[in-house]
């Protein structure tokens, strides 16, 4: 994939962002599609990996950014991951940047390709907070379609049994799954409406 993934980034970062904002107090302790999770520990790795990602962004180690982030007040999530997502368009802001070798969670890669995978990561925990949420907001279907993508190329195998792999086996997508739930799907989530 030989794309300026930025665009795609900023356009999910405004989705989460949005979706963010919908998260009340009481529905921080309720489930995510993402079984180690409760909402609230998924917002913390939603703003963690956005600052790992700012931080591989400006040439930094990203391995050493815990991808979650500790000491966020309830009310302050979207504060918290409106910090870390402008981080990280001034970190990606230099085209050059794209096609610099980084090294991420998976090995090292091209910005364009760690940034392509950082968008995968985000669309995924986007339709894992939406679907906790009883999924208050209409998503970009664009953007699952590219995520969907991505997550073919790097996961081409329906089967995992890699402990190491962040994503569980691809279960069977719903009859008529829009392209969120093929991506949930692909990295072996279960909305929780199914779970």
């Amino acid at each position: 994939m030989n794309v300026d993934p930025r665009p795609l980034y900023a356009r999910t970062a405004e989705q989460i962002a949005a979706l963010v904002g919908t998260v009340r107090p009481e529905r921080l302790a309720g489930p995510t599609p993402c079984a180690e999770f409760d909402v609230r520990t998924l917002l913390s790795h939603i703003v963690g990996g956005t600052r790992r990602i700012a931080v591989i962004g400006a040439g930094g180690d990203g391995l050493a950014v815990r991808p979650f982030a500790d000491g966020v007040p309830d009310d302050g999530w979207s504060t918290a991951y409106d910090g870390a997502r402008t981080e990280v368009d001034k970190a990606w802001a230099d085209d050059t940047r794209l096609d610099a070798l980084v090294r991420v969670p998976w090995g090292e890669a091209s910005g364009r390709q760690a940034l392509s995978g950082y968008v995968m990561e985000a669309v995924t925990h986007t339709w894992d907070l939406s679907d906790a949420l009883g999924r208050p907001l209409a998503l970009d279907p664009e953007l699952a379609e590219f995520a969907l993508a991505v997550a073919r190329h790097v996961l081409p195998d329906a089967q995992r049994e890699d402990p190491e792999l962040p994503f569980d086996s691809a279960v069977p997508a719903p009859e008529g799954a829009d392209a969120y739930e093929r991506l949930a799907a692909w990295l072996g989530r279960t909305p929780l409406s199914r779970a």
